[in-house]
C-alpha cells in the first residue's frame, strides 16, 4: 500500500484519474484530483474530483445522483497517475451514457473480449423483459426452465465431444454456445453473473491466502 504522501500531483497540485467499470472494466472517463479531492474520496467511499474550470471540488453525482462507489484506487509505476475503480450508479457522462468514451478514432478487426459478457446479458435481460417476437432467446424463455436446462445440457456435452476429438474449433464454438445458454439459465434464475464472478474471486484470495499461510 502507498502513501497519499507518495503521489506525484503537477506543477498545479493535481493527477489524472482514470476511473474504471470495476466488474466490466470499461473505461468510464478521465478526471483530475487535487490532494483534498483524493482523500474525500478515500473518507467517504464515492468518487471526488477537481474541476479546472470551476477551480472547486465536485462530488460525482451529487446532483444527478448517478454516484460512483470506490473498490480500489491504483496508481502507475510513477505514481503520477491514478486508475480508480467503481461501482457506478447510474451513467458517468453528463451526456446520459454509460460512459464518456463513445466516439470513434479508430476501428481495426473485432478481437475476443470480457466485455462481451455484461453486454450479452444485458441483451438477454431486455429479451426477456420484451419478448420480441422471433428471437431464439424469446423462445427459449417462452419453453421455460426445462428447455433451458437441456440446452445447457446439451451444450456442455458437445464441449466435451469436442475436446475428446481434439477439435479446437468444435470446442471453441460449443464453449460459445454454452456461455450463452449459461447465462440466459442465470437471468431465468435472476442470478447476476457478477455474483458467479465474485465466487470465483473469493475463491481464488482463500486459496492465495492459504497458499501463503503455509
Amino acid at each position: 500500500m502507498i502513501a497519499i504522501e507518495n503521489i506525484k500531483f503537477d506543477e498545479k497540485g493535481l493527477i489524472p484519474a482514470v476511473v474504471q467499470d470495476a466488474q466490466s472494466k470499461e473505461v468510464l472517463t478521465v478526471a483530475y484530483m487535487n490532494e483534498e479531492s483524493l482523500k474525500k474520496t478515500i473518507e467517504t467511499g464515492e468518487t471526488w474530483f477537481y474541476s479546472r474550470s470551476r477551480q472547486e471540488l465536485w462530488h460525482k453525482g451529487e446532483t444527478s445522483g448517478n454516484t460512483q462507489k470506490v473498490i480500489s484506487i491504483k496508481t502507475d509505476c510513477d505514481q503520477d497517475a491514478l486508475v480508480v475503480e467503481v461501482l457506478p450508479t447510474g451513467p458517468a457522462c453528463h451526456n446520459g451514457t454509460t460512459s464518456c468514451f463513445t466516439e470513434k478514432l479508430v476501428e481495426n478487426e473485432q478481437v475476443g473480449t470480457v466485455g462481451i459478457i455484461p453486454y450479452l446479458a444485458e441483451v438477454i435481460r431486455q429479451r426477456e423483459s420484451e419478448m420480441p417476437e422471433g428471437a431464439y432467446t424469446t423462445y427459449l424463455f417462452t419453453e421455460g426452465i426445462d428447455k433451458i436446462c437441456k440446452k445447457v445440457g446439451e451444450e456442455a456435452t458437445e464441449v466435451v465431444i469436442g475436446a475428446k476429438n481434439r477439435d479446437t474449433k468444435e470446442v471453441t464454438w460449443e464453449a460459445a454456445d454454452l456461455i450463452y445458454h449459461l447465462l440466459v439459465l442465470l437471468q431465468e434464475q435472476k442470478i447476476n453473473v457478477y455474483d458467479v464472478l465474485e465466487v470465483l474471486v473469493e475463491r481464488h484470495q482463500q486459496k492465495r491466502a492459504s497458499t501463503k499461510h503455509k
